[in-house]
């Protein structure tokens, strides 16, 4: 082991997933690219961290809800391209060609081209440290899509997707809910 600059050790541990996460506000949908991302529990919470620096900010504090969607590696620049740009003068839907549809329970859009999408309601903001606590309401995911992979952002501007599948929910059985282990991804 050697020294490493602590102000990179994040690279170890921002693993992902690339999320795109929606909002609308004031009869206008937003969508932002999101890597700092963190399952709660089994019981669909989860945590996201973002600032008054995005512009969808204001609208999660507003409306306290969003989608999480997640993209997969083939949407790679469409990722990185939506989190080079703000919502503030760009139209994202348009610029990046991004089909929407009707979410059942929150107003934030799904998008289609996504492996998932989770709605989900604002429970708590943490604001000294830009976290904002989720409660997923309805989920939906594609299953017919052929790219599966999601991406995962290492934090310097490099990516990586899933590689080899290693099953071991037989052996994690005991610590696993039950529709984790009737499911198959």
């Amino acid at each position: 082991m050697q020294a490493f600059p602590l102000d990179q050790a994040f690279t170890f541990l921002e693993s992902g997933p690339v999320t795109l996460v929606t909002t609308h506000d004031s009869g206008r949908d937003n969508v932002m690219t999101i890597t700092w991302t963190m399952v709660l529990d089994f019981d669909a919470r989860f945590a996201i961290t973002t600032g008054p620096w995005n512009y969808s900010w204001k609208a999660i504090e507003k409306t306290r809800e969003c989608v999480l969607a997640i993209p997969s590696a083939d949407m790679l620049d469409t990722a990185v391209g939506i989190g080079l740009c703000s919502g503030r003068d760009t139209d994202k839907f348009e610029k990046f060609g991004l089909a929407r549809r009707k979410a059942d329970k929150v107003k934030a859009p799904l998008l289609t081209e996504c492996l998932a999408n989770i709605e989900c309601r604002v429970i708590d903001i943490i604001k000294p440290y830009g976290i904002v606590i989720l409660e997923g309401v309805a989920a939906h995911a594609d299953p017919h899509r052929k790219e599966r992979s999601p991406l995962h952002a290492i934090g310097d501007g490099t990516f990586v997707t899933d590689g080899s599948v290693l099953d071991r929910r037989m052996m994690m059985r005991p610590k696993l809910p039950p529709s984790v282990l009737t499911h198959k991804s």
